[in-house]
């Protein structure tokens, strides 16, 4: 199967590594500097349960060069999504499916915007991962999942194709029928764990374990369910404790993405996390104070390059 991978980093570099490594065709669609160093020295996953070493990798700077993929994973971080969107369209043949794998639940829409939406399915990965320097992806958790779904008729033997190619690389994958639910479900976890890790600066063994921390996390969890409840979103009547009972098999140390680029001064996902969660609160006039107070704690670094 051919797989047009745009973004190399967490994500996109560790399921591309692992699809390449099962001899999957997996082609990078990746900036300059990135593909110099795929191409000079492979890509590398450090991980304690999956690690793989690629000597050889396809990757380009130029979408066109790759053509048209059966299956597109689109894996760039939120604030440059709209923008490297458009390096999507030349990967794509009349029965090519994207995928989006971004954090929040508006991923879809953004890539919507710059190709038919026929062409748009969704996408939750489960993974703790970031990318330490082009070509070097550390793998820091015990998960590594995919979950998608089609958002448009006739996209699922194209994403049941993906899904056997994710076996065939022993690769957790599943194409759900209800991918809106995926999505959410995924989403109320992280705007909890982003939101907190990063307000607090500190792990989720901590805040787990501090009264204070502990309840103010569940109240932003409880504040975003009810917003896709509101959104039309089947989540069970008992998903906040069930996300907090999640919260506790967590690794002491676990920290979110948002964390890991808040210390590294790039730009935060708030916006299309707890900012999202307020954005769309307002249209069905829900409150959602806490999310309004971690968005204003963290308004001063959104923007990268270490805040005011």
């Amino acid at each position: 199967m051919k797989i047009a991978i745009v973004g190399a980093g967490g994500v996109g570099g560790y399921f591309g590594a692992r699809l390449a490594a099962a001899g999957e065709d997996v082609r990078f669609v990746v900036r300059p500097g990135t593909k110099a160093a795929l191409l000079a020295r492979g890509l590398v996953v450090e991980s304690t349960v999956t690690p793989v070493r690629l000597a050889s990798v396809r990757a380009s700077s130029d979408p066109a060069e790759v053509g048209p993929a059966d299956v597109v994973l689109f894996t760039v971080k939120l604030p440059d999504a709209a923008d490297a969107a458009a390096l999507v369209a030349p990967l794509l043949g009349p029965d090519t499916v994207a995928i989006p794998f971004q954090n929040g639940v508006e991923a879809a829409q953004i890539l919507a915007r710059a190709v038919p939406a026929r062409q748009v399915a969704a996408g939750v990965a489960y993974i703790a991962s970031s990318q330490r320097e082009p070509g070097v992806v550390v793998h820091g958790g015990p998960f590594a999942r995919l979950r998608f779904g089609a958002l448009a008729p006739g996209q699922r033997p194209v994403l049941e194709a993906f899904e056997a190619a994710c076996r065939r690389a022993d690769i957790d994958a599943e194409c759900v029928a209800d991918v809106r639910l995926a999505l959410w479900e995924k989403f109320v976890f992280l705007v909890g764990l982003s939101a907190m890790t990063a307000l607090t600066r500190r792990p989720i063994g901590v805040i787990r374990a501090e009264p204070v921390m502990r309840a103010t996390l569940r109240e932003v969890i409880r504040e975003t369910c009810e917003v896709g409840r509101a959104e039309g979103v089947a989540l069970p009547a008992d998903f906040v404790d069930e996300r907090m009972r999640f919260v506790d098999t967590l690794p002491e140390t676990m920290k979110a993405s948002m964390l890991h680029d808040l210390e590294a001064g790039r730009r935060l996902e708030l916006e299309w996390l707890s900012g999202a969660v307020v954005r769309l609160a307002g249209r069905h006039g829900i409150a959602t104070p806490v999310n309004r107070t971690v968005v204003a704690g963290l308004a001063p670094w959104a923007g990268g390059a270490g805040g005011a």
